[in-house]
C-alpha cells in the first residue's frame, strides 16, 4: 500500500518531468521566434491551454525567470570547463573563456535576445510588456559573481583582494555583455578577433598577479 509521502513524492515528480517538458517546449518557440516568443506560441507548442501554462509559471515573467536560470546554468557549467580545461598560460585560459562566452551567444542568438532584448511591445500580447532589465539584471549579476569566486579562489591579489575580485568579475562580466552585445548584432569582425582584442584589454595587473599556492591556475 502506497504512503502519503510516496504519493506526493510521485506528484512532485511528475510535476517537475512536466515542467521540463513546457520548457522544453518554450525553447523551442525562442529559438523560432526570439523575443517575440509568445505565451500564445508557447502554449500551442506544448499542447496546452495558456491557463495552464499560466498556472506553472504564473505569467511570462515566471516563464522568463526559469528559462533564464535553465540558459544560465548550461552557460555556467561551459564557463566553468572552460576555466579548468589544461592551458599553456594564463592568457590562454582567458581567451578560452571569452570564447565560450560569444560561442554561446552566437549559437542560440534568438535565446540570447529573448534573455536580454525587450519584444516590440506595441506589436505584442500585454502579459509580454515585462521590464527585460528587471529580469536580466540578476543572470549577469550571478555571472559576475561566479567569475568574482573563481578570481579570488585562484589569483593573489594580497590584501582586500576579495573586494578587487568582485569588482574584475563583474566588470569582466559587463565587457563580455557589452562588447558580445554589440557583436553579435553588427559583427564588425571575426569571433576570435573580438576574443583577442578583448583579451589584450584585460592584459594589465591579471597578468602580473601570482596564482594562489595550491591552487588550479587561472
Amino acid at each position: 500500500m502506497r504512503t502519503g509521502t510516496s504519493q506526493r513524492d510521485d506528484q512532485r515528480q511528475t510535476a517537475q518531468q512536466r515542467r521540463k517538458e513546457l520548457l522544453e517546449a518554450a525553447d523551442r518557440v525562442v529559438l523560432r521566434d526570439g523575443p517575440e516568443a509568445s505565451m500564445n506560441a508557447i502554449a500551442a507548442e506544448a499542447g496546452i491551454t495558456k491557463p495552464i501554462l499560466y498556472r506553472h509559471f504564473g505569467d511570462k515573467g515566471g516563464l522568463y525567470r526559469a528559462l533564464a536560470k535553465r540558459h544560465t546554468d548550461a552557460l555556467l557549467a561551459s564557463l566553468r570547463a572552460a576555466l579548468d580545461a589544461p592551458a599553456d598560460d594564463r592568457r590562454q585560459r582567458v581567451e578560452a573563456t571569452l570564447d565560450t562566452y560569444l560561442a554561446a551567444i552566437e549559437a542560440r542568438p534568438q535565446v540570447y535576445r529573448f534573455l536580454m532584448h525587450p519584444a516590440d511591445h506595441g506589436q505584442q500580447e500585454p502579459e509580454q510588456s515585462f521590464d527585460v532589465g528587471h529580469h536580466s539584471a540578476p543572470l549577469l549579476r550571478r555571472l559576475g559573481e561566479e567569475l568574482a569566486t573563481v578570481i579570488a579562489e585562484r589569483v593573489e591579489l594580497g590584501p582586500g583582494g576579495d573586494e578587487v575580485a568582485r569588482v574584475w568579475g563583474h566588470g569582466i562580466v559587463g565587457m563580455m555583455h557589452a562588447a558580445g552585445d554589440w557583436w553579435l548584432r553588427d559583427r564588425p569582425c571575426a569571433r576570435g578577433q573580438l576574443v583577442h582584442h578583448l583579451t589584450d584589454l584585460l592584459w594589465g595587473r591579471l597578468s602580473l598577479a601570482d596564482d594562489r599556492g595550491g591552487a588550479p591556475g587561472f
